[in-house]
């Protein structure tokens, strides 16, 4: 009879399913995976990261830029632990990872040997697949079980794999895998009832907002003819806004804190709410919909149907699918004063935004550092962003095009992710562009990891913005505590660990020297190397568009010349005026942080 070795067949298994990178580190509980890796290695290629926390936050963002399974491994005990950062990351933003943790051989599990744990209840909370393999046969059929179900639940499969199980030779046949069997659920059809009930309340609405969620990925042409036929601006959660063009005239941006002024201002204004394909995970707790008349909802998984608002009109269905048969319907409205009023507040706000980036005297801000990214990104560039200020300013100055993409830890959260998701973006699109945006907090996190883009030839543009503090923290602080405590921290020379490790590194200080330094880094980058933009930035806040104290009606002039002053805001206009002068009266509500 026809033999594999057991090892070998599980990485044949991933090899089936399209697996073309696995992150990890190697350890004497993982050996025998590391020894089939050997074997496959010209259809295979192991990606040796310095960081477990690294290799499964790559594969989680391998799963968000290309919607294909990300694989990731680690040793038996801290190996493995190490990886439940990028777990987790993947399980909230419902992306199919596999992780195959080491374990102790059979021969010594369950007697407290050397770092042999019980560890499938370690896994329990954030897979939905979760087994330990107790046979060599089982190996392959478990891989690809995991595969299976990972993709399925669009989650976390976690498998532990004995040591000793993987150099068992098993019988060739009947190994298989599923992956020419895989298929996705086809749209579920549309119900025309639903369709026609959204039809009768957008007709009848004066002041309507589409709030177009991660749904609408690939569908954002569809909800700008919408928003365009029946004067509604369109608003967009935070981790979408790289689906529309930024130059998009009624793009309000995203709300709450990592928003947008246009779109904070709009939504206690509107009356109707078209919420397509979106999870919004602050309706309930900042009371964002509070002024709302009608919610319409379309989405395509039933578990998120009325989770956020109260439905008076619910559509099951593919976002796109639905939207362009509500364009067909719905009536054409002429131009409305809600339009124009958004449209100028729009404006207005870009305005200020273009001044703040393209500011040539002072202190070198974030805003001149992004005018410099957005002059020297290509028209396809990824971009990898890391969590904090840089993912509130990024969202407000990255002016980015459907055809770029932007990608973070959207639930999670989770800081130090910018590298793991460069990593896996060069590899996935070696002939494109990617930029790692990181503020010094999340950099600091994972910055050994920089030598590994360089020990693989990564020509990766890294810009870390330094100013020797966790920033979004410490304008929380600034809100809700009676001081400062642990947001400000010792500054690193990031330029010399850079060129400690390979890489180019520029130290950029002024607003004088950026363009200079922008033009030399990517001319290295155009010959293959790997270059980091360390840009002593100011620790100015960025303008807090959940607070906005700009109206005499609810604010005195003392506190709003104060406001102004301190973010540069003398020419931005409150929405209410632009309500007012097109004879609309508008509505006035209390910020709510949404816990925090």
């Amino acid at each position: 009879m026809d033999k594999i070795n057991a090892g070998v067949a599980a990485v044949k298994v991933l090899e089936e399913w399209g697996v073309k990178h696995i992150y990890g580190i190697p350890g004497g509980s993982i050996n025998s995976l590391m020894d089939a890796l050997l074997h496959e290695k010209d259809q295979i290629d192991y990606i040796q990261v310095r960081h477990e926390e690294v290799g499964a936050l790559a594969a989680a963002m391998h799963a968000k830029y290309t919607g294909h399974i990300g694989v990731a491994f680690g040793s038996a005990g801290p190996g493995g632990t190490h990886l439940l950062n990028g777990l987790y990351d993947a399980r909230e933003d419902h992306v199919p990872v596999l992780a195959i943790v080491g374990q102790f051989a059979t021969t010594g599990m369950n007697m407290d040997t050397f770092q042999e744990m019980n560890e499938n209840p370690i896994y329990a909370d954030v897979a939905i697949y979760n087994r330990t393999i107790t046979t060599a046969e089982q190996i392959p059929h478990v891989i690809d079980e995991a595969i299976r179900q990972a993709y399925a639940k669009s989650g976390v499969a976690v498998v532990q794999l004995p040591v000793n199980l993987g150099t068992f030779d098993i019988p060739a046949k009947p190994f298989y895998s599923a992956a020419n069997a895989h298929r996705k659920f086809p749209n579920p059809t549309l119900h025309y009832g639903d369709i026609e009930a959204a039809v009768k309340i957008l007709d009848a609405s004066e002041k309507t907002i589409i709030y177009a969620g991660i749904g609408t990925r690939g569908a954002g042409q569809d909800v700008v003819d919408l928003s365009r036929k029946i004067k509604a601006p369109v608003a967009v959660t935070g981790i979408n806004f790289d689906e529309f063009d930024a130059d998009f005239e009624a793009l309000l941006g995203s709300a709450n804190r990592v928003a947008n002024k246009p779109a904070n201002e709009a939504f206690p204004n509107a009356d109707t709410v078209v919420f397509v394909g979106n999870n919004y995970p602050f309706a309930e707790v900042t009371n964002l919909f509070e002024n709302v008349k009608n919610f319409i909802q379309i989405d395509i998984n039933p578990a998120n149907l009325g989770k956020r608002n109260y439905n008076d009109v619910t559509i099951l269905g593919d976002a796109g699918e639905a939207i362009r048969e509500l364009t067909k319907l719905v009536q054409e409205k002429t131009e409305t004063g809600w339009w124009r009023a958004n449209l100028a507040n729009v404006k207005n706000w870009n305005d200020y935004v273009h001044k703040l980036e393209t500011k040539t005297e002072g202190d070198l801000q974030l805003y001149q550092v992004y005018h410099q990214i957005n002059t020297h990104a290509e028209g396809d560039a990824i971009f990898s962003i890391d969590v904090g200020d840089v993912t509130q300013t990024s969202v407000r100055h990255l002016h980015l095009n459907p055809k770029q993409m932007w990608r973070t830890s959207n639930l999670f959260a989770t800081m130090g992710i910018g590298i793991p998701g460069a990593l896996t973006a060069k590899l996935d699109f070696p002939d494109r562009q990617v930029w790692n945006l990181a503020g010094d907090g999340g950099f600091n996190m994972v910055m050994q990891d920089l030598a590994t883009e360089v020990q693989y030839k990564l020509p990766i543009i890294n810009v870390v913005f330094s100013n020797n503090q966790f920033g979004f923290i410490k304008d929380e602080q600034e809100e809700t505590n009676s001081g400062y405590i642990g947001v400000e921290f010792m500054g690193v020379d990031f330029a010399k660990i850079a060129a400690g490790m390979g890489a180019k590194g520029y130290t950029l200080t002024s607003i004088a020297d950026a363009k200079s330094v922008f033009d030399a880094a990517l001319a290295d980058v155009a010959k293959g190397e790997t270059v980091l933009i360390d840009a002593k930035i100011s620790g100015d806040r960025p303008i807090p568009v959940e607070a906005l104290v700009l109206d005499e009606k609810i604010h005195d002039k003392a506190a709003i010349a104060a406001y102004r002053e301190r973010y540069e805001a003398e020419d931005l206009v409150p929405l209410a005026d632009y309500l007012k002068a097109e004879g609309i009266a508008p509505e006035y509500k209390a910020v709510d942080l949404g816990g925090f």
